[in-house]
């Protein structure tokens, strides 16, 4: 039991302290160890983890950049027990839960992302 204890101990544990817009269309969160994560939101759907966006045998992404409308919003957030975010966007979706692991790992962050890829045009405007 002590390897158990000794995993939980060394394992980080994320929790936002503040949410916020940071500029039209990018959330900002602030999480407890001071690192303040910035996420446009149109990338957040992109990465969306729920099974009709990734297939849940292979981890293939089903959702494609191009499927998420250029303009999209975020309608809600909601907190999922102590571990994730579930949030709803303008397009109807809404079944994905973002866990914080996940969050902190997909940040647009300067830092966490000194190099932004460049985002191909979408056709598909709303």
């Amino acid at each position: 039991m002590q390897w158990k204890e000794a995993a939980r101990m060394t394992e980080i544990l994320y929790e936002p302290k503040d949410m916020s817009w940071v500029d039209k269309g990018v959330l900002g969160i602030e999480w407890n160890d001071g690192h303040k994560s910035v996420y446009p939101v149109r990338y957040l759907r992109q990465q969306c983890p729920c099974a009709a966006c990734v297939d849940e045998w292979s981890g293939v992404r089903r959702l494609q950049p191009d499927d998420v409308p250029v303009v999209i919003m975020l309608q809600d957030v909601q907190p999922v027990g102590r571990y994730a975010l579930q949030f709803t966007w303008s397009d109807g979706h809404d079944t994905g839960i973002y866990s914080y692991g996940l969050l902190r790992r997909i940040c647009q962050c300067d830092v966490c992302q000194p190099v932004k890829p460049i985002e191909p045009r979408s056709r598909r405007l709303l």
